[in-house]
């Protein structure tokens, strides 16, 4: 497997994820909130991963300018649909990736990346170009399950099965320690580590990092 079967998997999967219901509501609107007292109104904010959209309409309107990026044009198309239904002036939608916006070196106050980071194939060099992306002491902002300190049966038996036969995508394989050590040598300080969950202490840290 690869990036093009990882676009495959999410283009094929777009319209039955947007149906998706969010599990954690709650939990969901405190990250919201959360996220939304540190982007400040002149903020210049990217999200990687942005799916079909739903985070970015709900901060676009408190923010700058707001560019919300995915892999997949499946979802993206589905994101530009639900845009169409409201004047959202400050949100664009992109099919790109971290990499592929490199030529933005140093743009954008904050980076959003919400059940993204264990999808990528190379944590590091991801980790890196947001890096470069940010501006001086911009704000990575990431929440994302940390399948490391998952219950070992998931880890080892039910996602290599459910990736055998098409049902899953990629994920990488790390806990939250190792998380935030990867962050740190991609050269960022982190400012906080929380769980927004309502239903159990799951192992999807939200984390706050500052680039040095």
């Amino acid at each position: 497997m690869n990036i093009a079967s990882d676009v495959r998997f999410w283009d094929r999967s777009s319209r039955k994820y947007a149906q998706g219901a969010i599990t954690d509501q709650a939990g969901y609107e405190r990250t919201l909130d959360r996220t939304r007292a540190l982007l400040g109104s002149n903020g210049r904010v990217l999200e990687l991963g942005c799916g079909t959209g739903t985070t970015a309409l709900r901060l676009a309107g408190d923010v700058q300018s707001y560019l919300a990026t995915d892999i997949s044009a499946g979802m993206i198309a589905i994101a530009e649909e639900k845009r169409a239904a409201g004047p959202f002036p400050k949100l664009a939608f992109r099919t790109a990736t971290a990499e592929a916006l490199m030529s933005e070196t140093g743009r954008f106050d904050a980076i959003l990346g919400f059940n993204y980071i264990h999808l990528v194939r190379d944590l590091p060099g991801t980790l890196r170009c947001i890096h470069a992306l940010l501006a001086p002491n911009g704000l990575f902002i990431s929440k994302t399950p940390c399948i490391g300190d998952m219950n070992p049966l998931i880890r080892f038996v039910l996602l290599p099965a459910m990736r055998v036969i098409g049902k899953a995508p990629y994920a990488g394989v790390f806990g939250a320690a190792d998380l935030g050590q990867h962050i740190c040598t991609a050269g960022f300080d982190i400012l906080a580590t929380e769980n927004h969950a309502t239903k159990g202490n799951e192992p999807r840290p939200y984390i706050v990092a500052r680039k040095r």
